[in-house]
């Protein structure tokens, strides 16, 4: 049976490649097939334990059993509607982002606060200057798991006017690279409910970030992984400067 894999982030790099499909015997799990990609990159063991697996856009366990045209995909640590919610907006794009635009998709005459939270881009991380941030997303995963949070947000709060939306590509210091606006009644449940998204997104949301240097980049959220398998800090990957 065919079973399309897609690489991302630091496992892009490790395996040199984005996409592949592999005839697999019936009854692989998701386990042997990781296996048998990591006897082929074994850098992969590195971030193996603190990745989440991922089959057709939805998270599942190693003993997952892989089906003719499954998607599979390793989610490397991350940085980082339908049913009921309405008025709901998730997105992940490469425009430059206008929060103004965001909260226009919550406004509504019958609510008393819209809570805005903008991510931007600062110039220093970890004790270096930072010259800018790339964002690599599985962009339609990424939009079904952006929804899956504003339908977490209506089973906690009751709340059905969520807008998330998330940049890719590279950005420059200072520039937003996610705007997450909720609107309620009172300000107390939309202040909660917006800090509630941010935290979600960066454990469940497959959109990963690689820090800029004077002298190189990393992404972020692998270099921890790295350092505990081997006990010193990740070496950083050279770069050509973009543009």
């Amino acid at each position: 049976m065919l079973v399309t894999i897609r690489y991302f982030a630091i496992i892009r790099e490790i395996v040199g490649r984005t996409q592949e499909t592999r005839d697999v015997p019936p009854g692989t799990t998701v386990a042997d097939l990781i296996s048998i990609l990591e006897v082929e990159a074994p850098r992969l063991a590195n971030v193996r334990k603190s990745a989440m697996l991922m089959v057709n856009q939805e998270y599942v366990d190693a003993g997952y059993k892989l089906h003719d045209g499954d998607e599979f995909v390793m989610i490397p640590p991350v940085s980082g509607g339908s049913g009921s919610t309405q008025s709901c907006h998730f997105r992940v794009t490469t425009d430059v982002l206008d929060p103004r635009e965001v909260e226009a998709v919550v406004a509504a005459n019958d609510t008393g606060a819209i809570v805005t939270f903008i991510g931007t881009v600062r110039d220093n991380a970890r004790g270096q200057v930072v010259s800018g941030l790339e964002y690599e997303a599985y962009a339609p995963a990424a939009e079904k798991m952006l929804a899956r949070i504003a339908h977490e947000i209506e089973s906690k709060w009751g709340l059905t006017r969520v807008a998330i939306v998330h940049r890719t590509g590279l950005l420059q210091v200072g520039e937003a690279s996610v705007v997450i606006s909720i609107s309620s009644k009172h300000r107390d449940e939309a202040f909660d409910a917006c800090r509630y998204a941010i935290v979600r997104l960066k454990e469940i949301v497959p959109i990963w970030k690689k820090e800029f240097y004077a002298d190189g980049a990393v992404w972020i959220g692998s270099e921890a992984d790295y350092q505990i398998e081997t006990g010193r800090p990740p070496a950083i990957a050279k770069f050509s400067p973009v543009g």
